[in-house]
Parts: C-alpha cells; structure tokens; sequence
C-alpha cells in the first residue's frame, strides 16, 4: 500500500452530477492582473491572436494562481504565448482540451485516467485527444468546519449542508467518495469553489466546505485568521475502502500543516498534473513548453512550484498517454524510467 507523508511546508484545486459544463470562448475571463503581483500575466493574449489557452481552475483556487505563474514562466522562456484561463478545473479542462477547446489544461491524474474510459463524471463518453506533460503537485481533500460547531467526524454531516466544490472538478469528485464511504445520503449540497466556501462556511451558510487542495492551503489559512475552524480526518476503514476502490492514497495530514491543528489526521491524495492537446499542440510545441517550464521552475514563486521537479516530473503519468513532444523531452533527459 503506497502513501504520501506531507510536510508543513509542501503542497489548494477545487458537486456535480452530469456532463462538464461548457464555456464558449467569449465567456472566458481576461483579467486577473490584481493576483500576478505586478508580473506579466499568463492571461494576456498574444497581438496575433495565436496563444494557447491553458484551463486552470476556480478564481480561488490554487489551479489559477499557480497557472498564471506557470503560464508566465512559458510565455518568458520559449516563444510560445499562453493564456491561463478560469475554468471548473479537472473535468472541465479535461473535457476542452479533448474536444479541441483548450490546448493545455491542469487536471487531477483520477478524472483524466476515468476519461480514457468514459467513466466517471464523463458519463460513458471516451475523451482521449490529450497526453500528459508532466506533474504539478500533490492534492489532498481537506474538510473544514466552525471548531463550535456540533460535528465531530464525517459521519456527523448527514442532513447537514455542505460545500462539495466546482461542478465538473476533482474536488466535486472526492467528496461524493468520501460522503458514499460513510454512507451519508442525506444532506444538502452546494457547488461553489473552496475560496466561497470558505466565506459560505463563516458565514454560517454551510456546515462544512471540501476541496482538494495544496497543503498549506491558503484560503484555510486566512479562514483561520477569521473562525476557529478545524479539519476533518477520514478513519482506517472508510480509507481502506477508498483505496480499494479508487486511485486516491491515503495521506496524512501532519500537525504542523496549521497553527490551529493539534494532532496528525489522515485524508486522500491524488496528483495534479499538465495535459495538452494531441491534435493542436505539435510535437515541437510541447516540447518546447516542458522543457521552458521545467528546466524553469525555480521563476515560479507559488509555494506547490516546489514539486516541479526533474525528480518527480513524470509522478501520476502511470496508466496515461504521453504527449508525444513531452515524451520524446523525457527520453532525451533519461526521465522515462523514474
């Protein structure tokens, strides 16, 4: 049995029933200067209208954040321009860079390998017009509560409300396992990222918010600064159940991940990862972009940039198409056998 140990200072991406949603192009936000600290955004197009379109997440999130980061640092070091975009996260990105809507798009490892097989959110439909470019960072599901509030363990949020993340997302996604693990049916769910939940969860308009996300993650971190608030952690058998019966791992969640926490508790993990488009992202192209981001990574301020590393480039890749540009970057560099 594989398990991920996560220190303090490592590793935040996002209800759903059905089909991903669908965003048209003129839909898609070309802002978010206010968060790239005064760097060049990721989401500023190219004069010739030619730059590649990476789907990230919710605006909240750390898909955005780090995307736009991420787009910054390909935008300065190949001569390629991409813009990062807000989207649902996972299956949402998943979903446009299959059917030629996105060229790039960051996405949890589980809901890509379910695409390959129609599984999952996608519902029978096979989307499989992407390949892997390489990992991102490790996610974990986190449960925050109000500490006043009269719940102790998962199992005490039947009937209550709770905030299950972006419809289309991995977040979505893990949290109907974890609720289907304790047999909670009953209660009552809402849609929203985990930066409104968070806000949702202090304002006493849900009972508990759920996202899969970094660790530290920030909009904990400043919902601690307002509420008392606590995590919730997952006991052995509903994580031997899991494990059995999906591609999360069991990942404990270490007492110094928060000022607030007073003991070690345990969640599931899953890898966030690079895709881009077998048809429009060429063999050079994608090359061009592994090598610039990679070999670059260090330009890359956001605390999870730690993760993209030489060592650790071709994590969550097991059981996914290899672009072929991002494969033929990992043979030239001895990376296939890692």
């Amino acid at each position: 049995m594989s398990m991920f140990l996560v220190p303090a200072l490592a590793l935040a991406a996002c209800n759903g029933e059905g089909e991903a949603p669908e965003v048209d192009d003129e839909d898609l936000p070309d802002g978010g200067a206010d968060e790239s600290d005064g760097a060049d955004d990721g989401d500023e197009e190219a004069d010739d209208g030619s730059a590649l379109q990476m789907g990230t997440g919710s605006t909240g999130g750390t898909y955005y954040a780090l995307g736009q980061e991420m787009a910054n640092v390909i935008n300065e070091h190949t001569d390629q321009q991409v813009n990062a975009v807000a989207t649902d996260a996972s299956v949402e990105n998943i979903a446009r860079v299959s059917e030629q809507d996105l060229e790039l798009g960051m996405a949890v490892h589980i809901p890509a390998l379910d695409a390959l097989e129609g599984d999952g959110d996608f519902q029978g439909e096979v989307m499989d017009n992407f390949g892997f470019m390489g990992y991102i960072y490790p996610e974990t599901n986190q449960i925050a509560i109000l500490a006043d509030d009269d719940i102790e363990s998962v199992e005490d949020l039947e009937g209550m409300r709770v905030n299950m993340g972006p419809p289309g997302s991995a977040s979505h996604a893990a949290s109907e396992l974890i609720l289907e693990a304790h047999g909670i049916e009953d209660y009552e769910a809402y849609e929203e990222g985990f930066g409104d939940g968070a806000s949702m969860l202090q304002d006493g308009n849900v009972d508990a918010t759920f996202g899969l996300l970094g660790l530290p993650a920030t909009n904990i971190e400043e919902l601690a600064t307002q509420q008392d608030i606590e995590l919730l952690g997952l006991e052995e058998d509903v994580l031997d159940e899991i494990e059995a019966n999906s591609d999360y791992e069991r990942i404990t969640i270490e007492e110094d991940s928060y000022d607030f926490m007073e003991e070690d508790i345990e969640g599931i993990a899953a890898y966030a990862v690079l895709i881009g488009s077998l048809d429009d992202v060429d063999e050079d192209t994608a090359y061009e972009i592994v090598e610039g981001l990679y070999e670059n990574a260090d330009d890359v301020s956001h605390a999870q940039s730690e993760h993209m590393t030489m060592e650790d480039i071709m994590l969550g890749s097991e059981d996914l198409p290899l672009h072929p540009g991002a494969e033929q970057y990992f043979e030239d560099n001895d990376l296939l056998d890692q």
